[in-house]
């Protein structure tokens, strides 16, 4: 049986699940794109948080989720109008129980007070809806219409219904962390319940194994609550069998000697003073027959409820995915396998081609099939520890209505691409990075109210963040209709910080790029939002760290754009084998734009370790490898290979190398751990031959022309082979 914590950890991991649910459910509410089925998950999320709550004892979140699912429930029944100043306050309830849930988590107390004032707004949103059935109530007792004669068959008359309940466990429920004890308080607490066990089932003492519930119960259940609701509290024990029966209701049937019975006796009123328990009702006998029941009268049905059921009803005949969870480690064991698989496909492919062509055809046939196998099976893994970057945005909406209430502006959030997967490992570091350009964008790019009405915009701005595949990468983009930047003022502060020179002419693009120097920041006070310096040079920092590129562009009085592409995966990669020398380094596909052989006549060589490459009328800056790591002397000859390189933000780079190996699929290996960071190299892999090869670092490459990191790599590359090896 799993352990207690074993299924906190998975009660946690689904709130962070319900939560992303219920939160883009209230917001495509309010965005007019939910339906009655939209309000029924959130209803869902809200009540499964609620069970799990319960069943650990966490009373706090247990009680702010009922007074939450109360409402929902009044929405879903037609009682309550899903406005926006509801939604707005069932958002803001959203934002209360997720923090709720982290404070389970962390096992820390809810300060005093937490969430108080929301609770206040959501029970003022039902108590405004029971005021509204009060004052639609009649004045006065003595003008009520009253029915001469009633039928106690009907039921009570204080709205209570009765519910016949019949409830069987599986053997494998306690295994699978459904508790039937749970299930009990959560039936008290929609009425009366009266049960019955049955122990029929029960084995003799020497069979008897204490993880199978033997027990099965019948009871009664008195409650106010409809039949749907009860339903809801098996909604997740779909191994246990249950029946339930509404019993007394007003179901109407074929009652033949009925009319005589009613219409034979003198009619008489029912009562004539105000107290109507003075009336003596007495039951009236007739013989019922058992023809199938006739659909329920409209009247007497509500109809947010008549709407419902047939969805529910159609949703539990659609078959339920199989799921089950499985570990990160044992995902990521897998994956490391897969990754020395692919070094051993390297190797054989390595061999095949070292063999007689007559030989090696065959063999060669079946590498091929080898190779599409494995790189199925890498995409499947790779799939498996995929996450939907909606994780990380679902977060964001909370963060915008936030900060736009502290710098009173009016700020509109749209998402989109939330299902694509990128790697978990990727999706872990997105947040802060998408956290720091989101609350950039409404504090310096959305203007305030009266500004977007000067200039001709609609009052509140526009924040769009996406994401999608190309190629091989994944690409995430957050733009605004704002005001752009400034770059006049962006050039004057850069000069005034001493960034750049004064009398330094550059173009617009080179102006916004500026906004990613080491402690630039425009804003004139320093606030808990911004204005500290600490900005988008760290966000670019914390995005190529990731194997990511980040670019910007902007246009005044329009809006900005700032995009990041990232790798899919930091396990496995497609990269370009080159030689320098006589050593072997691997540059990632991704990065490179063209690879070529150009004339001595295109090549002017500059200082150290820089030339320029005349490239169809522009200048592209040269790297010699050779000189930069140290390896031979470089010049660009009749057999050296320039490889032009995105060197992020816009910019080429063209990296001098001395022959082509070609493409390969490579495991990258961490060399953090043994080496720390090391400037213009990435990582390392194995070779197909068994060789260590240095992946190198194309964006940081640039920088380091000039930098004494000879020495450094250097050393480096005997360490590596090693270590890795």
């Amino acid at each position: 049986m799993a352990s207690l914590e074993q299924l906190k950890h998975t009660f946690f991991d689904e709130c962070a699940e319900g939560m992303q649910q219920i939160e883009q459910g209230l917001s495509d509410i309010r965005d007019g794109l939910g339906a009655d089925d939209t309000v029924n998950a959130v209803f869902r999320a809200v009540h499964s948080v609620k069970g799990g709550a319960g069943i650990f004892g966490f009373e706090g979140l247990v009680g702010f989720a009922h007074v939450f699912e109360t409402t929902l429930d009044a929405i879903r029944r037609g009682d309550l109008a899903a406005t926006t100043d509801v939604i707005d306050v069932l958002l803001m309830s959203s934002d209360i129980l997720s923090d709720l849930v982290q404070f389970s988590r962390a096992g820390e107390a809810i300060p005093d007070g937490f969430g108080t004032e929301c609770r206040q707004a959501l029970e003022r949103l039902i108590g405004q809806d029971s005021a509204a059935e009060e004052e639609a109530a009649p004045a006065d007792f003595d003008d009520l219409d009253f029915v001469p004669v009633m039928v106690d068959a009907m039921g009570d008359d204080d709205g209570m219904r009765s519910y016949e309940i019949a409830f069987t466990p599986q053997p494998d429920m306690l295994k699978n962390g459904t508790d039937p004890l749970l299930l009990i308080r959560q039936l008290r607490q929609l009425g009366e319940l009266e049960l019955q066990a049955n122990s029929d089932r029960l084995p003799a003492l020497a069979s008897l194994q204490l993880d199978v519930p033997y027990v099965a119960w019948t009871g009664t259940l008195r409650s106010t609550s409809s039949k749907a609701q009860v339903e809801e509290v098996f909604e997740f024990a779909s191994d246990c069998d249950v029946t339930i029966t509404e019993i007394g209701g007003f179901e109407p049937v074929e009652m033949p000697g009925m009319a005589e019975a009613i219409i034979s006796p003198p009619l008489q009123p029912v009562a004539t003073g105000p107290n109507l328990t003075e009336a003596v009702v007495q039951p009236i006998a007739f013989e019922r027959e058992a023809p199938p029941p006739a659909p329920r009268p409209a009247a007497s049905t509500p109809v947010a409820m008549e709407s419902a059921e047939p969805k529910a009803q159609a949703r539990a005949t659609k078959p339920a995915a199989t799921t089950t969870r499985i570990e990160l480690e044992k995902i990521d064991r897998v994956v490391n396998m897969v990754g020395e698989l692919v070094i051993a496909q390297a190797m054989l492919g390595q061999i095949v081609h070292d063999l007689p062509e007559g030989v090696s055809d065959r063999l060669s046939q079946i590498l091929d099939e080898v190779v599409h196998h494995t790189r199925e099976l890498k995409d499947g893994l790779m799939s498996m520890r995929a996450q939907a970057v909606g994780t990380v945005f679902q977060r964001m909406p909370r963060l915008v209505r936030e900060t736009a209430v502290k710098v009173g502006k009016k700020v509109r959030l749209e998402l989109s691409g939330e299902t694509t997967e990128v790697d978990r490992s990727i999706i872990e570091r997105l947040s802060d990075p998408l956290t720091h350009i989101i609350r950039n964008s409404v504090d310096h790019g959305i203007e305030a109210p009266a500004a977007r009405l000067a200039a001709g915009k609609h009052e509140e701005g526009t924040i769009r963040l996406s994401a999608g595949h190309r190629g091989s990468r994944i690409v995430i983009e957050v733009s605004d209709d704002g005001a752009g930047i400034n770059t006049e003022r962006v050039l004057n502060k850069a000069r005034e910080k001493g960034l750049v020179a004064a009398d330094a002419v550059l173009s617009e693009d080179e102006i916004n790029n500026l906004i990613m120097m080491p402690g630039f920041s425009t804003a004139e006070t320093i606030s808990d939002i911004s204005g500290r310096g600490v900005g988008m040079d760290v966000v670019r920092t914390n995005i190529q760290e990731i194997g990511g590129r980040l670019s910007l562009s902007s246009v005044r009085g329009k809006g900005m754009t700032i995009q990041f592409s990232l790798p899919l995966t930091l396990a496995v990669m497609d990269g370009m084998v080159i030689k320098v020398g006589r050593e072997t380094y691997v540059m990632p596909m991704s990065a490179i734009v063209e690879c070529l052989r150009p004339p001595r006549s295109y090549i002017n060589n500059l200082v150290g370790t820089r030339g320029m490459l005349q490239l169809r009328g522009e200048l592209v800056p040269l790297v010699y490898l050779g000189d930069l790591l140290d390896i031979s002397s470089s010049e660009v000859a009749g057999e050296s290979v320039v490889i032009i390189t995105d060197a992020g933000e816009g910019a080429r780079l063209g990296l001098v190398a001395d022959e082509l190996c070609g493409h390969q699929q490579v495991v990258v290996k961490s060399i953090e751990e043994s080496y720390g960071p090391v400037p213009g190299v990435a990582a390392a892999t194995i070779l197909g031959n068994g060789s260590v090869a240095l992946i190198l670092d194309v964006e940081k490459l640039s920088d380091l022309a000039g930098d004494p990191v000879q020495g450094t790599v250097t050393a480096l590359r005997g360490g590596v082979a090693a270590k890795v090896a």
